[in-house]
């Protein structure tokens, strides 16, 4: 949504308070917009006056520019939920203002990052609607008549034609903002939300309303709790400088203390007959399909309390032949992405169930060639593997620090062997991507070792009454499919195939004194049958593991003892 610009309406010379103004108007692309003639919103326009601005063929749109009283609400530091006492300002009316901290509590779950501040709605809330026309909602949060603004057909106000057939707006010719946080239509298609769990996107709906109005000021990344990023949310909002000063004064306002008022009777801003009554009454647009939730019916309002106002002799204004634009603006290079590079990641390669020990980290440049902050980089583990992040996640966003750089978090392998990538992305105009390759290789034993310490002896020309069990480990979890080499050694400094002693046999039933052997599930291995020979004395048995680790075991041919 491109925002069009707000503008202040003044009184005429011989009136010393501030106008109200009527509430913005956003163009096609970007946030919420402004008032309509003949409806609540009209109690805005000229109260007693005539408008001075004629910025507006720009595009430029009012909204209303009271600022808070001089005396804060309350002390700093003290409670927001302040009894039904104070300043008459800081009065919120009680569903609006429920609609508000639902939107905070909303977006606390599903966009923590953001941070917003639910009075930050509430000044918003403020300047476009006075609170909703002093909360004069239903028990849904429906506005008992709709908000609409002005007629947005570019004599005045931006051009911006039809979008929703009058579905919201009721106009099928041009489009009109709609509701307390005044979206036109084309803005809410794209970031209306159902805030009161009805099944219904109304922008009418203080709840709905404000839950998109916060997803809006979401939008980007943005860390609320950064001065520079609630800021940029407002000016998205509306692009002026004044609007976002009006908001800033309204936020810092609430912030110091506000209380809860009845529904209707919120203050209204100056110029709207005082009592929050409002224009014409009608039904509220519903969109072509959707039912409209059961409400109470709306009382018939009083009437508009605007002064008469004098023929007038400027004749009136023709369509202008070109379109007012919002002026293009120029990014900033310094806070523009441009590239992302390597930042030191080193090899990527881990045993089957465990962390790797590097950590792909890159750096975000803009397009000066220095480090850019805060930008989003999605890394991504790509390939036939079950290695993932922390978390279990194969996909995670961070954002990069003050020097630019952002670390991925740990990987770790899964049981799957073998290659994979890790991907880093950042930029959405033109994405960059850095590509890492990255394997887990198999499990190899470190411990080969007995599964018993019974001694092994035999008598000559017999076979072994015990059979040598061994289970091969890597960090104490067992290794299966290890290949183990059994020989039987002589004890020579150098040791050597023996050729007499104990020995195995090969499927012939032949003597072999080497064999080549796998462990099975868990690492477990039990040797085939050892048999002396008539040789007595004490011989030595060897096993090695593929990865180097060596197990001794003692064997003895001995006769029986004489009786």
């Amino acid at each position: 949504m491109a925002a069009q610009f707000g503008r202040r309406l003044r009184r005429g010379a011989t009136t010393t308070a501030v106008a109200a103004a009527a509430v913005a108007a956003l163009s096609a692309s970007q946030a919420p917009a402004t008032p309509q003639a003949g409806s609540a919103a009209d109690d805005r326009t000229a109260a007693g006056g005539t408008t001075t601005d004629d910025s507006a063929a720009t595009g430029n749109s009012p909204y209303y520019t009271d600022l808070p009283p001089l005396d804060t609400p309350d002390k700093p530091g003290t409670s927001v939920d302040l009894p039904v006492t104070g300043s008459a300002e800081a009065g919120i009316p009680a569903s609006v203002l429920a609609a508000y901290k639902k939107a905070e509590q909303d977006l606390a779950r599903t966009d923590a990052a953001c941070r917003l501040p639910w009075q930050l709605l509430a000044a918003i809330g403020k300047v476009e609607s006075g609170q909703a026309r002093g909360g004069k909602v239903d028990a849904n949060g429906t506005t008992l008549t709709p908000i609409l603004g002005p007629v947005l057909n570019g004599q005045g106000f931006a051009l911006i034609k039809d979008t929703d057939g009058g579905a919201y707006d009721g106009d099928a010719t041009h489009d009109r903002a709609v509701g307390p946080m005044q979206f036109i239509p084309s803005t809410w298609a794209t970031w209306g939300q159902d805030g009161n769990g009805d099944g219904r996107k109304d922008p009418n709906n203080v709840y709905d309303a404000s839950l998109a109005a916060g997803r809006y000021l979401c939008a980007g990344e943005r860390d609320l709790s950064l001065a520079t990023d609630l800021d940029g949310a407002v000016l998205s909002y509306n692009h002026s400088t004044e609007y976002l000063r009006t908001v800033r004064s309204w936020f810092d306002y609430y912030k110091r203390g506000t209380h809860e008022v009845p529904d209707g009777t919120g203050v209204l801003p100056a110029g709207t007959g005082g009592t929050g009554s409002g224009g014409t009454s009608s039904p509220s647009p519903t969109p072509s399909g959707t039912p409209t939730p059961g409400s109470s019916s709306s009382p018939t309002p009083p009437a508009t309390t605007e002064p008469a106002t004098p023929p007038s002799t400027t004749p009136p204004p023709t369509e202008p032949t070109t379109p007012p634009t919002t002026p293009p603006t120029t990014p900033d290079p310094a806070e523009t992405f441009a590239t992302l590079e390597n930042a030191g990641t080193g090899t990527l390669t881990a045993t089957a169930g465990e962390a790797f020990t590097e950590r792909v980290t890159v750096r975000a440049k803009n397009t000066l060639g220095d480090p850019l902050a805060k930008t989003p980089v999605t890394f991504t583990v790509v390939g036939g593997t079950d290695t993932r992040f922390t978390g279990g996640k194969s996909t995670v966003t961070l954002r990069t620090g003050a020097d630019g750089t952002v670390t991925a978090p740990v990987l770790t392998a899964g049981e799957k062997t073998g290659d994979f990538k890790v991907t880093a992305v950042a930029g959405t105009t033109e994405p960059r991507t850095l590509t890492y390759e990255a394997s887990v290789t198999a499990r190899v034993a470190d411990t080969i070792a007995r599964t018993d310490d019974k001694d092994l002896t035999a008598v000559p020309g017999a076979e072994f009454a015990d059979r040598v069990e061994v289970r091969t480990t890597y960090k104490d979890a067992g290794v299966a499919d290890t290949a183990v080499t059994a020989t039987m050694i002589t004890d020579a400094e150098k040791p050597a195939e023996n050729d007499k002693g104990p020995y195995f046999e090969d499927e012939n039933g032949e003597p072999v004194r080497t064999l080549d052997l796998t462990t099975g599930d868990d690492g477990l291995l039990k040797l085939p049958k050892i048999y002396a020979d008539d040789t007595e004395g004490t011989y030595t048995l060897r096993l090695t593991t593929a990865g180097g680790a060596t197990l001794t075991i003692e064997l003895k041919i001995q006769a029986p003892e004489a009786e």
